[in-house]
């Protein structure tokens, strides 16, 4: 093999697309860049752009609004006795966020738990949690169970207490 016969493999090397040359190359004249305008030059950015006129986003009203709560565990009375049924939960142990966490019943054990008065309970349970509902409260304690309210931490302010003057 000499240098003079070294070739390229078959479709290694592509043809650059020459514009501009000419209307029988197929990309003369406004070499693909259609006709003349802003939309023919470079840096155009026009998506909602009307003219000066006020945009159709702008123009619509606004609706609704995002509620920042604190997220909250929610879990109805039906959940726990499904839970019961399937042998899942224990009655006669008391029951707290750990033990729903890893049975899946509620998302994250960071958040506090709420039980819900939805559905009707058949089982005595003792359940411990940060908030009851009224329905719940009573459902509980109408069959001899027992709810026990997890105490908040408060958080005692750091700046020391002026004496008042006389």
């Amino acid at each position: 093999m000499q240098l003079n016969e070294l070739r390229d493999n078959p479709g290694a090397n592509k043809a650059r697309k020459r514009v501009g040359r000419g209307i029988g190359s197929g990309k003369g004249k406004t070499a693909g860049h259609g006709h003349k305008g802003q939309k023919a030059r470079t840096g155009v950015a026009i998506k909602g752009f009307e003219g000066g006129q006020m945009p159709l986003q702008r123009r619509l009203p606004k609706r609704g609004f995002v509620h920042l709560k604190d997220p909250v565990n929610m879990l109805n009375l039906v959940d726990l006795q499904k839970a019961v049924e399937r042998k899942l939960l224990d009655p006669s142990k008391i029951i707290d966020a750990e033990i729903l966490f890893t049975l899946g019943l509620i998302k994250k054990m960071q958040w506090p738990l709420r039980i819900l008065g939805k559905g009707i309970l058949k089982e005595k349970i003792q359940i411990t949690a940060d908030y009851f509902s009224a329905g719940a409260l009573a459902a509980i304690e109408k069959l001899g169970g027992k709810a026990v309210l997890i105490e908040k931490k408060v958080i005692v302010s750091k700046k020391p207490v002026r004496a008042e003057k006389n």
